[in-house]
């Protein structure tokens, strides 16, 4: 099997899934002859052509309004968002139309589209090009929110979003896009949405995350084993919707528990989690959660973003408060 990157395995899922459904169609900005900004769609313009790898103009509105039409009428897009910083943008489309598209018509029409962004931070780029958006979304009915944390993952989840008949949000970890190479078949193969993977199996304390800070907790959890410290890896994969019952078969299992996240703590995805541990298996913690998140701060500029993100030490001292409470 050939060694892929992050970059490379989304762009093997697209060719794919052009190739095999005609109805798959890809938009943005500089999506088609120069390949997009980080190249994720390069060589689908040769290949296909214009009429199926569509440059639009710099209006993310648009790009997503253009989108959701063509799901109604059974088109397949994929709408590329250059950063998710500028999805604000299409947030009224995506909230107001895309996720409301089944409800609204009593299920006469769905919305299959695939919204591709760049995601989070660790390139050095400023605010808007490096913040991790997941919670805006995850609390609107329709919407499912699909973030990878290497090739083979990527793959299969992009291939499993583009069949979905409902919209899916598809963030992509830009710090690892070409930091990691992984084994990736060359055929179709699918990942199911809303399935967890758990990395790493252990006995003292469950690590949640997911995305490129799947590989932060991974260094975290392999420091903690030189300490005599078993612990349990879950990589969410999906975050919504959200697999709480590996969730809570880990956290039953270990009784103690640590959330990583990049994005600011406040209001975030991890409360989210921390609130359906307390639900499912509270009598089963033998301390309180902890969480390793971003500040309440927007992004700060480069000399100050490996600061800002959460890293190895930090999660192996959120590790280590919950082993020592």
């Amino acid at each position: 099997m050939p060694h892929l990157t992050l970059i490379q395995a989304v762009n093997d899922a697209l060719h794919l899934a052009m190739k095999h459904d005609d109805r798959v169609v890809v938009l943005g900005e500089d999506v088609g002859e120069n390949g997009g900004v980080f190249r994720a769609t390069e060589g689908l313009h040769d290949t296909f052509g214009e009429d199926r790898v569509v440059d639009t103009p710099l209006a993310e509105g648009a790009i997503l309004g253009a989108a959701i039409g063509m799901a109604a009428y059974g088109i397949r897009p994929i709408p590329e968002i250059q950063f998710t910083g500028f999805m604000p943008m299409v947030f009224d489309h995506m909230v107001s139309h895309a996720s409301r598209l089944r409800w609204r018509t009593r299920g006469r029409f769905t919305c299959p589209l695939v919204l591709r962004a760049p995601y989070g931070s660790g390139i050095h780029a400023p605010e808007h090009h490096s913040e991790s958006h997941e919670a805006y979304y995850m609390h609107t009915p329709g919407l499912k929110v699909v973030v990878p944390s290497n090739p083979y993952d990527a793959k299969g989840l992009l291939i499993s979003a583009i069949k979905d008949p409902n919209p899916v949000l598809f963030f992509e970890p830009k710090r690892i896009y070409r930091a990691i190479r992984q084994e990736v078949p060359e055929e179709i193969y699918e990942i199911p949405l809303g399935k967890a993977a758990v990395v790493n199996e252990g006995t003292d304390v469950t690590v949640i995350t997911f995305g490129s800070m799947t590989h932060m907790a991974k260094e975290a959890i392999t420091r903690a084993s030189e300490q005599g410290i078993s612990a349990e890896l879950i990589d969410l994969r999906t975050v919504w919707p959200l697999d709480i019952d590996t969730i809570s078969t880990s956290v039953a299992k270990t009784g103690r528990c640590v959330i990583v996240q990049e994005a600011p703590r406040a209001a975030s995805f991890s409360s989210e989690i921390l609130t359906l541990i307390h639900e499912k298996v509270f009598d089963s913690l033998q301390a309180p959660v902890e969480r390793v998140a971003g500040f309440d701060t927007p992004m700060p500029y480069y000399r100050m973003e490996n600061y800002y993100l959460p890293n190895a030490n930090r999660i192996l001292a959120g590790i280590n408060n919950v082993l020592n409470f």
